[in-house]
């Protein structure tokens, strides 16, 4: 009987010690957590982040939204510009920012947005060495539930979800604007930019829009137009050189799609004691460019400050990454979507303004930009 009465007791108290952890199990069952937000949309990104827990914490402050910044390279002088300013920044929202540059290399670029999927990042911000290659980068992104931003060159084909740029069909409009108000009537040399970079092709839509009227005019004939290959100034001066040569060194004006492209220009023109007799248009204001200008070699370039760009694209991405609407007052088709797009003005700058822009704003000192000047 009392072997009875100890048993009993002793299922008692195991009843009751179950009922009491039950109790303890908080939200395990009795409160369920809300599954976390995804940063991708519903629609594009059907495949929830492999980092949705952290991007709670990122909501209630516990985590840095993780931006991830993939660069075509960094060969021309404006991109490094870009960098340093857009991880300042980035930083300055509170965000972390991983940087990477593909030497321009494609198979690099989409190995490097690969690993730094992997690595956890909330938003992916991507300058395309080639258009359209890197569709396959936004696939593998967007099935991780992670957005894109096309900064500055759109990405073609694909699905992104924001393009921050600048009017870059009124850059080459800028450019032919003031090539044609000094030379109405004449031959003129096209020096391209590269035909992978999309960029490139709304540089030259702008430009035909000014020249195109003075072409059927008969003013004007366009007697050299080319790509430059990866942007290089070595190709630029190849491609100046077949144009002089075609055209026995009559030529009375040049476009060039980039400040780099110019200076190739303007090496082959020096060569055939030509520079500085005929305008030359760039745009990027880079030093060289901007130095250039002063001394009389370089007629033009447009400015787009990039500073501008930075902090947008830095405050676009953060705002995406946690889930926030971003005010996209555009629209660009990149040949599959109409891409809710930001795009800023860009400025002309010649000898006569060039204190008043690049250098008012600091983007270059004047003891610089007026380092081969004469006294």
């Amino acid at each position: 009987m009392m072997t009875s009465f100890r048993q009993s007791r002793v299922v008692m108290f195991a009843l009751a010690m179950a009922f009491v952890f039950s109790g303890c199990a908080g939200n395990g069952t009795t409160n369920p957590a809300p599954a976390p937000a995804t940063i991708g949309s519903a629609t594009q990104n059907p495949e929830p982040s492999p980092h949705a827990g952290e991007e709670q914490s990122v909501a209630g402050g516990g985590r840095k939204i993780k931006v991830g910044f993939s660069m075509d390279s960094f060969q021309e002088e404006r991109w490094l510009k870009d960098r340093d300013l857009f991880k300042i920044a980035v930083e300055e929202l509170g965000a972390d920012v991983i940087i990477e540059s593909a030497n321009g290399d494609d198979a690099k670029q989409i190995l490097q947005a690969e690993t730094m999927i992997s690595q956890g990042i909330d938003i992916l911000v991507l300058i395309p060495h080639n258009a359209e290659s890197v569709g396959a980068i936004v696939k593998k992104a967007h099935s991780a539930g992670i957005k894109v931003i096309a900064y500055d060159r759109l990405i073609k084909n694909a699905d992104i979800d924001l393009y921050v740029s600048f009017d870059n069909e009124k850059v080459g409009e800028l450019q032919a604007k003031a090539i044609t108000g000094l030379v109405p009537k004449g031959k003129y040399v096209y020096i391209g930019g590269a035909d992978t970079d999309n960029n490139a092709h709304l540089i030259k839509k702008g430009v035909y829009r000014v020249l195109q009227p003075l072409i059927d005019k008969g003013d004007i004939t366009i007697v050299y137009d080319q790509w430059t290959k990866d942007w290089a100034p070595a190709n630029a001066i190849a491609n100046m050189e077949e144009a002089l040569k075609a055209n026995g060194d009559k030529i009375d004006a040049v476009i060039s799609a980039n400040d780099a492209t110019a200076g190739g220009a303007i090496h082959v023109l020096e060569a055939h004691g030509l520079a500085g007799k005929l305008p030359v248009a760039g745009q990027d204001a880079d030093l060289a460019g901007a130095q250039r200008i002063v001394v009389g070699s370089q007629t033009m370039t447009v400015y787009k400050p990039i500073k501008l760009l930075a902090e947008k694209a830095a405050e676009l991405a953060v705002k995406l990454a946690k889930g926030e609407n971003v005010d996209a007052d555009r629209k660009v088709n990149n040949g599959k979507i109409e891409v809710p797009s930001v795009l800023l003005p860009p400025v002309a700058v010649d000898y006569s303004n060039i204190d008043k822009t690049i250098i008012a704003d600091g983007f270059h000192s004047r003891e610089d930009v007026y380092k081969n000047a004469k006294k």
